[in-house]
């Protein structure tokens, strides 16, 4: 059975009053304007939710990444965009904490828990899951590292404070690509946003391209080591970014199960509420199962990285199975809806949308697949 401690649970319940005050009020707004209410992260700052698990000589919280978790559940239950921007912030967070320098850390992470905007870029428009295949080229001359090329479908990309960024760097020994990682922060000359995209879900994040037109770095900007890029970026990919999304998909089904209660107990049909009629109790006893498998996968995922086990597999099934009973858990109360169901002003359409935009969210659903069967196959 899965316990939180009541530390969690005292977290848990100042990030639902701070989302039901602050977000859910808005949620349909954010949803309909498309837009990122940047002044909302500010306040999650404040309470320590935007560095939930980095150390405190850091300016982070100290918690984990099971807080993490929860932090993002409660915000995803209202706004899975907002959720979804901050998975994208403690990406830039992560990649930096696991691989930065001291100086690095100590320069770049109270910069982020305090506010600042962070982020990951790593696809480009020739794809996202063939990592080698990037065209973004970073080359030193005199001393300094000169990057040029453009990243796509980037979280963030119009907010960004601080961007952990991937190159081309040369080749390897082996005459295979060198992909290396930079901080990059977001005002520096020659890095700046382009086309900005219109989803079809996952609203209230901004999400487009990252332009590099001679972005001349000093050599501390390199992250890590030269040809490290890959192990950085597919290492926060799977160790941060589909858990986080996993999370956040995780509020769109609570979402539908506690949309779907209230409804049919208020929806009266034939004289009597539509919760008294059993197909409807089936639909609804659906939800709840299905809410408390993605849970369980969810924070079961969050409790190894916590206690420091390898968890790639895990992490990768919470994340297929959460976005895809999303899907359903949003069509199956759409249907219990009827009409209504599919009217703006509630918001299960929204989940819908949203739980299908979370589908290629740090890799697509075949990729899960792909990497869980991997897992099994070299046990």
């Amino acid at each position: 059975m899965l316990r939180h401690s009541e530390n969690q649970v005292l977290l848990r319940k100042v990030v639902r009053d701070f989302v039901e005050q602050e977000i859910a009020p808005m949620a349909h707004k954010i949803d309909e304007e498309d837009t990122c209410p940047v002044e909302l992260f500010q306040k999650t700052a404040q309470l320590g939710f935007n560095g939930v698990f980095v150390p405190a000589e850091y300016g982070g919280a100290g918690l984990g990444y099971t807080e993490m978790a929860i932090v993002l559940e409660e915000i995803g239950r209202h706004s899975a965009g907002l959720a979804v921007g901050l998975v994208a912030h403690y990406m830039g967070v992560y990649a930096i904490m696991t691989w930065g320098s001291d100086e690095q850390k100590q320069k770049y992470l109270p910069l982020l828990c305090s506010g600042s905007f962070g982020g990951l870029s790593i696809t480009e428009p020739g794809g996202g899951s063939d990592f080698a295949g990037q065209k973004t080229i970073g080359q030193p001359v005199g001393g300094e590292w000169i990057l040029n090329g453009r990243k796509c479908f980037i979280t963030n990309s119009h907010c960004m404070g601080v961007n952990v960024l991937t190159a081309r760097t040369g080749e390897d020994d082996k005459g295979r690509p060198q992909i290396s990682a930079f901080i990059i922060e977001g005002d520096t000359p020659g890095h700046k946003p382009g086309r900005k995209e219109k989803k079809a879900g996952l609203r209230g994040s901004y999400t487009g391209e990252i332009i590099l037109d001679n972005v001349r770095l000093p050599q501390e900007n390199l992250l890590g080591k030269p040809g490290d890029g890959a192990k950085i970026g597919l290492g926060t990919l799977g160790e941060m970014g589909r858990g986080g999304t996993a999370a956040a998909a995780l509020g769109i089904v609570r979402g539908c199960l506690e949309e779907s209660v209230k409804y049919a107990k208020e929806r009266i049909i034939y004289g009597k509420p539509l919760a008294k009629l059993t197909n409807i109790q089936f639909l609804i006893a659906q939800n709840r199962t299905d809410y408390e498998a993605a849970r369980l996968l969810t924070y079961n995922a969050a409790g190894m990285k916590d206690a420091g086990k390898p968890c790639a597999s895990e992490l990768s099934i919470a994340k297929y199975f959460v976005v895809e009973t999303a899907v359903k858990a949003a069509k199956r109360t759409m249907d219990l809806m009827g009409g209504y169901g599919v009217i703006s002003d509630y918001p299960v359409n929204r989940y819908l949308r949203d739980a299908v935009a979370a589908i290629p969210a740090c890799g697509t659903s075949h990729i899960m697949q792909v990497i869980i069967a991997g897992g099994e196959l070299r046990k």
